[in-house]
């Protein structure tokens, strides 16, 4: 049964929390990538960043929804959700629009477990840590090719 390590990418693109957004849209535009960890300057993972992240911050900002009763009004959404989606939007560094903590993965862990972390947790790029070391990287593209080459 295939691994992950059978899968992943070893040669990891990364940037840091001070990317810049539109950096970062170049560097996936350009690598044809979905996503990227995201790296401190002494190269530990402190996020990842993906082409989902982006297109959140580019969308059409809505205001939460609000009930009201007898003048009192209840929002239907949470402030520090709201204000967590505002400073997404406004960012302008990968640390402003990163998803932090990553959901990681070992190299140990077969595809379908993968696959199935990818789904169930609606993840897009896996950072692969052994030892507390990115040692590859894993999208969705690469659970695609390993699904092609069955049979």
């Amino acid at each position: 049964m295939l691994q992950a390590r059978d899968i992943m990418t070893k040669m990891v693109i990364t940037v840091t929390p001070q990317t810049s957004v539109l950096d970062l849209a170049r560097l996936l535009a350009q690598h044809k990538i979905n996503g990227t960890p995201v790296v401190d300057d002494d190269g530990r993972l402190v996020g990842v960043i993906t082409q989902t992240d982006l297109i959140d911050r580019a969308k059409k900002f809505q205001l939460p929804h609000v009930v009201t009763i007898l003048d009192a009004h209840f929002y239907l959404e949470r402030p520090s959700t709201f204000r967590k989606n505002l400073e997404k939007m406004l960012g302008n560094q990968v640390a402003d629009v990163m998803t932090a903590p990553a959901i990681t993965i070992t190299p140990e862990l077969s595809v379908d477990e993968v696959a199935t972390i990818m789904a169930h947790r609606n993840a897009h790029t896996l950072p692969v840590l052994q030892d507390g070391n990115l040692v590859g990287v894993i999208g969705k593209i690469d659970i695609i090719r390993a699904l092609s080459q069955e049979g």
